[in-house]
């Protein structure tokens, strides 16, 4: 709701905007007889357009990092042998979780021990934290590892069990044999 009185009030503005540079233009190209203020307004205008095209088109040469940045990661999606999403964790607004199997003694955020491989996840197998606005793998000393298929490469990889690894949306965790799309 509060979006869409957003979206009217900058709609208004718009207009008001658009309807005083038309009067502006009106004005001075029809009913002025001042040659500098003609001028005047000729630059201001193409000043503004110029501005207000480098806004939206300009910056993207001067900012390739900016316009290759990826949508914030929101969820885990659970991924079963032909591919199909059988279930999905929302992750957004978490900083820390923990990867495994839930007992009665231990409780994980992101449970496996339904999965056709919980008997190959350890209790406490890996976890995906968040710092500095990026999402982190690592494994946690698991007796089956912890892998990763980037987005876009062909094959995964095995973490190094010192060393986080950053994930992207797009890529796949693979927990022993299960695997763990990230979006």
């Amino acid at each position: 709701m509060l979006s869409e009185k957003k979206s009217v009030w900058v709609t208004v503005v718009n207009v008001l905007i658009a309807l005083v540079a038309a009067f502006t233009l009106v004005y001075t190209y029809i009913w002025n007889t001042n040659v500098a203020l003609k001028l005047f307004v000729a630059v201001f205008f193409i000043i503004g357009l110029t501005g207000m095209a480098w806004r939206k088109y300009g910056r993207t040469a001067a900012s390739a990092p900016e316009a290759k940045k990826e949508a914030a990661i929101t969820k885990l999606a659970l991924l079963g042998d032909d591919g199909d999403r059988i279930k999905e964790w929302y992750i957004h607004g978490e900083t820390s979780l923990l990867i495994g199997r839930s007992s009665s003694d231990l409780e994980v955020q992101i449970d496996l021990s339904g999965t056709e491989y919980a008997a190959l996840v350890s209790k406490q197998h890996a976890v995906l934290n968040y710092a500095s606005g990026n999402w982190y793998i690592e494994d946690l000393d698991s007796s089956n590892g912890v892998g990763i298929k980037k987005r876009g490469e062909s094959g995964k990889r095995l973490l190094n069990g010192d060393e986080p690894e950053q994930v992207h949306s797009g890529d796949t965790i693979y927990i022993a044999n299960t695997r763990l799309l990230v979006k």
